[in-house]
């Protein structure tokens, strides 16, 4: 699997997820745009343009004539009871992960277009698929999203861009922190997985670049759980 001469967008590269997959492909050859409130702490060459994607003007006319991936990672993780739950709860969470990558997208569509295949790798939440107790707000914003990637994907088909959605249980990464505190809480988080662990960045960013290469142009408009196992088996 190489990235050689490949220009790939990563929109939240500078932690988590978006970090983990900036390193993957970089080792791969890849050349990386790499947007974000704060520049990544990464070593090599790469292109960085400061963007806070729920206040985007033009930001992105710095991006090369073409594109040949991107993958948006901004999310949330904004757990509460439903009770608790307000107004601008919801507004904010959908606008950051969904409304933020349709923004990003429009913007980066002409480059994706020019380069005559390309793929596009959005970041939904096993919540969406899964009733889990406090996740109305952000399941419903990933759930949201993944009606826009499956839209897009039949909309972008024809021109040879193809969309696709990784679902990701809990992971550690920082936006995860609170959840993984303390070694109860940690283990308490392996034993709600079939696979017996959490998630590591790695073992998403792994998928995502999977997704990004052309070797694997059939694949579009698929949810791809990377789980643990949680959404569709349990362990008796």
């Amino acid at each position: 699997m190489s990235f050689k001469d490949k220009n790939i967008l990563i929109v939240g590269a500078s932690s988590g997820i978006g970090y983990s997959l900036a390193k993957k492909l970089q080792e791969k050859g890849a050349n990386l745009i790499l947007a974000s409130r704060n520049k990544p702490d990464l070593s090599g060459d790469f292109q960085y343009i400061k963007l806070d994607v729920l206040d985007m003007k033009d930001e992105l006319k710095e991006l090369p004539e073409e594109l040949h991936g991107l993958a948006y990672c901004p999310g949330s993780i904004n757990l509460k009871p439903f009770q608790s739950i307000k107004e601008n709860d919801y507004i904010n969470d959908f606008r950051l992960n969904t409304v933020g990558a349709a923004m990003v997208i429009q913007q980066s569509l002409k480059a994706l277009k020019k380069s005559g295949e390309a793929s596009i790798v959005l970041f939904s939440t096993v919540a969406a698929n899964t009733g889990l107790s406090f996740h109305a707000s952000v399941a419903s914003a990933k759930g949201a999203l993944q009606g826009f990637g499956l839209s897009l994907a039949a909309e972008l088909a024809n021109k040879n861009i193809r969309v696709n959605l990784v679902a990701p249980s809990l992971t550690d990464t920082p936006m995860a922190k609170n959840l993984l505190s303390t070694d109860e809480k940690k283990e308490a988080s392996n034993k709600r997985h079939p696979i017996g662990r959490y998630g590591t960045a790695e073992d998403i960013s792994n998928a995502a670049t999977f997704l990004l290469d052309s070797e694997n142009s059939w694949i579009t408009g698929q949810i791809i759980g990377v789980d643990g196992g949680m959404e569709r088996i349990r362990n008796i």
